[in-house]
């Protein structure tokens, strides 16, 4: 069974997307002085949703010819807008069947519209992404380019080799008792396993110092996307029909539809997914929440949940009319990191008397915080296969080097490419020049990486406005964090729900909860894996649900 880390009493942040040692000065963000700001109130009416984007003031606009940035709107446009909405207040009863919008399709968004469905609540799951799977001897991966659900949880397959790289998180470990339940699942049918390759630290130069082997380690056995695909086939029949093109070397598996449902025993499954889908406007009418894509209407709902986070989550909720869950949102601070994704012919070289590792934090090193060989990790015994590794900078050299994510200059790509690798070697105490190139490389950047901050608490919850946040950036950064904050918001939401709403001022949750700065490693906080230099002691958080 998943064994759980008995240092921390509660929730401890251990799992994470790679990424090394952050340690943020606390600043006080100018924006949170406005909290005290009275917060006008807006009645949800019967007025039709405009499609035609009014301004602020409900005049149409004079001009469709808009001026953005090279990010798009620009964050003062979005924090005026913010600070100025209106707050809406649904004063009309709840439905008898209702049903919850979540935008977001990561580990939290999935497990929310999981917990939803043991609690009768139905749900639609809407993410921005599609799908396609490849199978590798019965072994199943996803296919470079066309990524599934599972937000951060991202594997990266190159044919025909195969090469395959985690490119996000690389591994987990359990605290809680409710995500041991989870993993236990997840173990007894095979989905995960315990990482027993060493890790540990890379000091510069080459000096290695292996962790304890007390704590455990969890892995998805064919990379971490495939256990975002289970979580999802938990409710539906995920791979309704396959479509093989036969080669010496694979077939390609197609996911189902779109929008999934299935009926078993002439029973309705609770949750649907729609993908792609990218939801840009949320519109309150008629008691309802309307959602719609660049004006493409995507349903109706009685609550909402935001289940993602960053400067698309920004956007989307500077004029919904919930300026309390914005505000909290835009206070969220998120650090950027590089991915390196290689494939070596030959082994890296390990430093003279060193473990070789599966695994290290790298210290001392700015452009380098995380190496991991994929193909050991995930692969095994396989020695004839090319050597895959990920490499994960520092947030201080991502923030350095940060551009637009969706449209990498090549010129910045070349140079962080070549400032890794050249963190590569230090790490490892070899010549400059030394180190062998990859036959394969590709850098990807994490523009909204880690948290920062946090404001420690599993989800946040506006009952006037029937609103929710969840994610792992409220309790920490790790799929521990994410898994518990989806179940705790869809039990508060079932419980508001159960009440009728009658008495809402009892379910606002989080909504003025200050932040607290994060630090420890920039790939989240482990326990029982914590830095030997410098650890922050983790907090430990009590989950009201």
């Amino acid at each position: 069974m998943a064994t759980l880390v008995h240092s921390i009493p509660s929730i401890s942040f251990l799992s994470s997307l790679t990424l090394q040692p952050l340690k943020i000065k606390t600043h006080k963000k100018s924006l949170s002085t406005s909290r005290s700001e009275p917060i006008k109130t807006l009645t949800c009416t019967t007025s039709k949703p405009n499609n035609k984007s009014p301004t602020m003031d409900g005049r149409k606009p004079t001009s469709k010819k808009t001026r953005k940035s090279s990010y798009g709107t620009s964050r003062r446009s979005v924090l005026k807008k913010t600070f100025i909405q209106e707050q809406v207040t649904f004063t009309s009863q709840l439905s008898s069947d209702p049903h919850v919008g979540i935008i977001g399709g990561g580990m939290t968004g999935l497990l929310c519209a999981l917990s939803l469905e043991k609690r009768g609540v139905k749900s639609t799951v809407f993410d921005t992404v599609e799908m396609k799977t490849i199978s590798f001897l019965f072994d199943t991966y996803f296919s470079p380019g066309i990524h599934g659900l599972g937000g951060r949880m991202g594997t990266r397959v190159i044919d025909p080799q195969p090469l395959i790289f985690d490119h996000a998180a690389q591994f987990f470990t359990v605290s809680d008792p409710r995500f041991s339940e989870l993993v236990d699942d997840w173990l007894d049918k095979g989905l995960v396993r315990q990482w027993q390759g060493i890790i540990g630290e890379l000091e510069v130069g080459g000096q290695f110092l292996p962790f304890p082997s007390s704590t455990p380690r969890y892995i998805s056995v064919n990379g971490m996307r495939s256990l975002a695909d289970s979580i999802l086939s938990q409710v539906v029949d995920h791979f309704v029909a396959f479509s093989y093109l036969l080669t010496t070397r694979h077939f390609v598996a197609f996911s189902s539809a779109f929008n999934y449902s299935y009926h078993e025993n002439e029973k309705t499954c609770m949750v649907d997914v729609v993908r792609p889908c990218w939801i840009s406007k949320l519109e309150p009418f008629n008691g309802m929440w309307h959602l719609s894509e660049n004006g493409k209407p995507c349903g109706q709902f009685d609550i909402i949940v935001i289940a993602h986070n960053g400067k698309c989550a920004n956007r989307l909720l500077a004029s919904s009319g919930l300026p309390l869950i914005a505000r909290q949102m835009k206070t969220l601070g998120l650090s950027s990191i590089w991915a390196l994704l290689a494939a070596f012919e030959d082994p890296l070289p390990i430093p003279t008397g060193a473990t070789p590792f599966e695994g290290a934090f790298v210290k001392g090193v700015d452009s380098l915080s995380w190496m991991g060989n994929n193909s050991a990790k995930l692969l095994g015994s396989k020695t004839n296969s090319p050597h895959c590794w990920t490499f994960f900078s520092t947030a201080a050299y991502g923030k350095r080097n940060k551009v637009p994510q969706e449209n990498i200059p090549t010129a910045t790509a070349e140079k962080v490419k070549t400032g890794m690798l050249e963190g590569v070697e230090a790490a490892l105490g070899l010549p400059k020049d030394s180190l062998q190139r990859p036959f394969y490389s590709r850098v990807q950047l994490w523009g909204a990486a880690l948290p920062t901050n946090t404001p420690g608490i599993p989800c946040i919850f506006d009952p006037q406005g029937r609103a929710g946040i969840c994610g792992d950036w409220l309790l920490g950064s790790n799929l521990e964090s994410a898994a518990l904050s989806g179940m705790a918001l869809a039990n508060h939401i079932a419980d508001y729900l159960r009440s009728g709403g009658a008495r809402p001022e009892e379910f606002a949750l989080g909504l003025n909860k200050e932040f607290q700065t994060l630090e420890g490693h920039d790939i989240g906080q482990f326990s029982g894996l914590e830095s030997s230099t410098g650890a922050s002691p983790v907090q430990a958080y009590q989950l009201s649900t």
